[in-house]
């Protein structure tokens, strides 16, 4: 059996929106299980050479993870990884590498997970329920915790958006890094200041672009965040400054932007990877190679 799997790069939080809101962008990385060649994992692209090769790969984690849930044993699969995502740059690599291994394993073993069920073991392995839900799902995606589990629900993002990722070549943020410069608690005006803006970001990304600067402001995370990448912290303020809606990409440092007709960034210069991906209509699939 050979299987690929395409999962796009996601944006979560999208400024106010933290923990909960994601974006998924057309920018995927590509897994291939192939069962006929020998046991071997290679890595191209983004990461080569500095993520495992071998059975701690993550998205081999993923696939022995789903694996022990069902209670199937895989047959030995060569696991070939094409990344184009950017490592460490908030654009949810790593819940593209569960999405991947977790589909190509309900796949091969027949498992049939519904969905749900999917989204509840991506979060067990990724632990942020967001990325995953954005990178299941498609679209926009709102992750909330049920008395049931974790679930998610998909809304389509107007077609006016035009996102534009700036990613700084220089700079990285380690998620765990990012946790812990935010504080233990997190004054009522804000959660408040948030709580609108939320509504106002779903308001605006949905049909309402003369609300996207606004709506993307934050006062839960960003402003603990930006201290940690420099050169991001100085764009993000110029874009604010020349009217582009703007926020950090998960947990940074790279940026989302928003341009609008007529209005496009200026060039950033050396040091930075513009990309200009629309937004991934569709969630991270997998098919069976003839």
């Amino acid at each position: 059996m050979r299987l690929v799997v395409r999962a796009p790069a996601t944006v979560a939080n999208l400024g106010p929106g933290f923990d909960c809101l994601a974006l998924a962008l057309e920018l995927r990385n590509e897994v291939i299980l192939d069962t006929d060649d020998p046991p071997a994992v290679e890595v191209r692209g983004e990461g080569e050479g500095e993520l495992p090769a071998d059975t701690t790969n993550l998205v081999f984690r993923s696939i022995a993870y789903l694996a022990r849930e069902v209670g199937k044993a895989p047959p030995p699969f060569r696991l070939s990884c094409l990344n184009r995502i950017p490592l460490e740059r908030g654009l949810g690599s790593s819940a593209a590498a569960v999405a991947s291994g977790l589909l190509a394993a309900d796949r091969l073993l027949e498992a049939r997970l519904s969905p749900d069920r999917l989204l509840e073991v991506a979060v067990d392995l990724e632990g942020h329920a967001d990325n995953v839900s954005a990178c299941l799902r498609g679209g926009m995606a709102v992750a909330y915790l049920s008395a049931d589990g974790w679930r998610a629900e998909r809304i389509d993002p107007g077609s006016h958006l035009r996102p534009v990722v700036l990613v700084p070549e220089a700079e990285r943020v380690a998620t765990q890094d990012a946790r812990r410069v935010l504080p233990r608690s997190i004054p009522l005006q804000s959660v408040s200041f948030n709580l609108g803006r939320v509504a106002l970001a779903i308001l605006a990304l949905t049909g309402r672009p003369d609300l996207i600067g606004p709506a993307l402001e934050d006062r839960v995370h960003q402003p603990y965040r930006l201290p940690l990448m420099p050169s991001a912290r100085a764009l993000f303020e110029d874009l604010r400054q020349a009217g582009f809606p703007v926020c950090v990409a998960g947990s940074g440092p790279s940026l989302l932007a928003f341009e609008t007709d007529g209005r496009r960034l200026w060039d950033l210069g050396p040091g930075w990877r513009v990309l200009r991906p629309p937004v991934a209509g569709e969630g991270a699939a997998v098919e069976e190679l003839v």
